[in-house]
């Protein structure tokens, strides 16, 4: 049974799309009938998810640093060089370098993972609008992806909480003061069965699952669904909410 959404000749950007939550929602979208622009660091790995989401007519893979405005200069012009135009954003990229206290949190990483995980949201939503995605006649839609860890306390991943809390309430902003012409909306996955989060459940998978009502992490295809919902039609009035796709594991107070 096929998809009931359609992003038909909608083009789309996706960053940190190589593997994982980046890829499957590229996959979505591109199975919907959209174009994407994905990137990554790794020109191999992009390239080798071009090929994977069905070769240059569906997808464009450019690779550079997330937080560098350069890259994200080259990116925007060419979705629109490439593809013709700019439908969507989904702003994937993030870091999490640092586990245990916060307080063990040296500066310049606290930094960094800042840089990477809001203000590069920030500035990639800053130069997609420039370039024309998003307006009345003609609506556009981002989505942050966020985490449950920006809703608590977390108690090993501190400055990556504090992060996502950030972005959650820049989604909410943006979206205060960008309507009707851009949505702006943010999904919040718990643990999601991918390379970025292995730390978190490897080895324990079964006892990690056993906290979640659903009684399985997630995978790419749960938080990609989410988001091709938040981009699509049917949501058209949705606007400023983050998501939570945590398999109920915050029912109980867990993050």
């Amino acid at each position: 049974m096929g998809s009931h959404l359609t992003h038909d000749n909608a083009v789309a950007i996706v960053t940190g799309a190589s593997r994982g939550i980046g890829l499957g929602i590229a996959e979505k979208l591109v199975a919907e009938g959209a174009r994407v622009v994905i990137t990554a660091r790794k020109p191999e790995a992009l390239a080798e998810a071009v090929e994977h989401l069905g070769g240059p007519s569906k997808a464009l893979g450019i690779a550079g640093n997330a937080a560098d405005e350069a890259h994200q200069d080259e990116v925007v012009a060419a979705a629109r060089e490439t593809f013709g135009g700019l439908d969507y954003l989904v702003n994937n990229t993030g870091i999490n370098p640092v586990y245990g206290p916060i307080l063990d949190a040296p500066l310049d990483v606290a930094r960094k993972i800042m840089e990477v995980n809001v203000l590069s949201a920030f500035s990639w939503t800053q130069k997609a609008i420039a370039a024309g995605l998003g307006s009345e006649a003609n609506p556009g839609a981002v989505v942050n992806v966020a985490s449950i860890a920006g809703l608590g306390a977390t108690g090993s991943i501190g400055w990556y909480a504090v992060s996502k809390a950030a972005l959650i309430h820049l989604t909410v902003e943006l979206a205060y003061q960008l309507g009707p012409a851009l949505r702006v909306n943010a999904v919040a996955p718990a643990v999601v069965k991918t390379k970025f989060a292995e730390a978190l459940y490897e080895g324990r998978e079964e006892k990690v699952a056993a906290a979640y009502p659903m009684k399985r992490l997630g995978l790419p295809e749960d938080i990609a669904g989410a988001v091709s919902f938040l981009l699509s039609k049917d949501a058209a009035w949705v606007t400023g909410q983050t998501l939570v796709v945590d398999g109920g594991v915050t029912l109980g107070g867990n993050l």
